[in-house]
Parts: structure tokens; C-alpha cells; sequence
């Protein structure tokens, strides 16, 4: 994308991004006293009193310097999802990097977490969004331009935050070349992070139910060892 966004695009984010995040509401959410899984600290269960540092979104508070160079060394400054908490160098293939106009920086793991971001951040146009491209042979995929991207959507490749895989590719003849292997559509960015919103509901739920599993298989080793 480029540096100066045009004015229908920015436009076209914030709706959109209002959008999926009012597709959330529901069962999605953890009921009253239940808690959250905050990342970097686990489930964190829910007191019912005011903390200083109630606020939304949290990877801003407080709020980082704004990074005039934010792909200069970004997995070692966005080392972790913010919103997931997955290690993006693990999930490399499938990561996105947000610079906002204000120069904050988000680092997702997914198309899926950079379209909750885009949600939050509602008020912050993006300058430039990235994505990582997926054709590459290399050890850690290189970010690419959004703008300048194909992305294969509803392949068989694996997905990441999403039961719909969604991958970006700088070539053309890669992305034929891995829908011709694995099927889905090739689509631009805008059509991609318009089908992670629509996903977003079902999506959600998804990964709260084999977070909410996961819990319980922890609490159960737990308890084998202390009886």
C-alpha cells in the first residue's frame, strides 16, 4: 500500500473494519467473571474491579514509539501477536505488519488478527500494510506491499486463526502455480481481508473452543501430578 493512502481506500478500511468487529458480538465472548486470555500472561480471570491499565487496544498501552523503519529487524521488535500471542517467526508464512498514521506499529500472526486490529485502531488510517509472501523459498518469508499482492483464499493450504487459509504471494505465476496444486481463489487484498471479516464470528468461536480445551487438558496433567 502505498505511503499516501488514497482517501477511498482509507474509507473502505474504516467501514469495513467497523464492520467485522460488530461481528463479534455474541457467543464469542467470554461471559461476566470468566476472564481472558491475555497474551504474554495466559488466562487471566476476570476480578470485576478497575485497573489502571483498562483500555483497548492493549499493545498501545502504553503506547510504543512510533518506528519510522518498521520492517528494519520487525520480528525482533514484534516478536508476539497481540491480539493471539503466537510467536510470529513461528508462524512467518502467514504474518502481517500494520503502520498506522500516528507510526505505531502492529505486528499479527494472520490476515484473521490484522483485521481485529484494523478494528480497534479504527481512528488510525493505515500508511502501509504488509503481508508475508508465501511463493518464497526462503527460511523466513519476506514481507511484501499489500497492494502489490495475490492472495489465495479457501485452499488447502493450512490456515492460521481461521478454518479458510488465506496466503499472499508477489508472483503471479506462484500463486497459479499453488491454486493449481491446492485449489481456492485467487483474490486481491481488499477481497482477503473482506473474507477474514466474514469469517471473523465463526472463526472466533473456533479458536475459543480448542483454547478453552487446551485449558482443560492443562488442568487435568496438572492435577495428575500434584495427586
Amino acid at each position: 500500500m502505498a505511503e499516501k493512502q488514497k482517501p477511498e481506500r482509507r474509507q473502505w478500511l474504516k467501514m469495513v473494519s467497523a464492520a467485522g468487529l460488530a461481528g463479534l458480538s455474541g457467543s464469542v465472548f467470554a461471559g461476566p467473571g470468566v476472564g481472558a486470555m491475555v497474551p504474554g500472561k495466559g488466562w487471566v480471570k476476570a476480578s470485576g474491579e478497575a485497573c489502571s491499565g483498562d483500555s483497548t487496544p492493549l499493545q498501545f498501552i502504553p503506547k510504543t514509539a512510533p518506528d519510522d523503519n518498521p520492517l528494519e529487524n520487525e520480528l525482533d521488535k514484534y516478536p508476539k501477536c497481540p491480539y493471539c500471542g503466537m510467536d510470529r517467526t513461528k508462524w512467518h508464512h502467514s504474518r502481517h505488519l500494520v503502520h498506522y498514521d500516528d507510526g505505531l506499529v502492529d505486528g499479527t500472526c494472520s490476515i484473521h488478527c490484522l483485521a481485529i486490529s484494523l478494528s480497534l485502531n479504527i481512528d488510525r488510517g493505515p500508511k502501509a500494510i504488509y503481508a508475508a509472501d508465501f511463493g518464497t523459498d526462503a527460511e523466513i518469508k519476506p514481507l511484501i506491499n499489500v497492494d502489490k499482492a495475490s492472495y489465495l483464499v479457501g485452499s488447502k493450504l493450512k490456515a492460521t486463526m481461521s478454518a479458510e487459509s488465506k496466503m499472499a504471494f508477489s508472483s503471479d505465476e506462484a500463486a497459479q502455480r499453488a491454486q493449481s496444486a491446492n485449489g481456492g481463489e485467487l483474490v486481491e487484498f481488499d477481497d482477503a481481508l473482506t473474507a477474514a471479516y466474514l469469517r471473523m464470528a465463526k472463526d472466533t468461536a473456533m479458536v475459543r473452543k480448542r483454547r478453552f480445551e487446551r485449558r482443560q487438558r492443562m488442568m487435568k496433567k496438572m492435577k495428575r501430578k500434584q495427586g
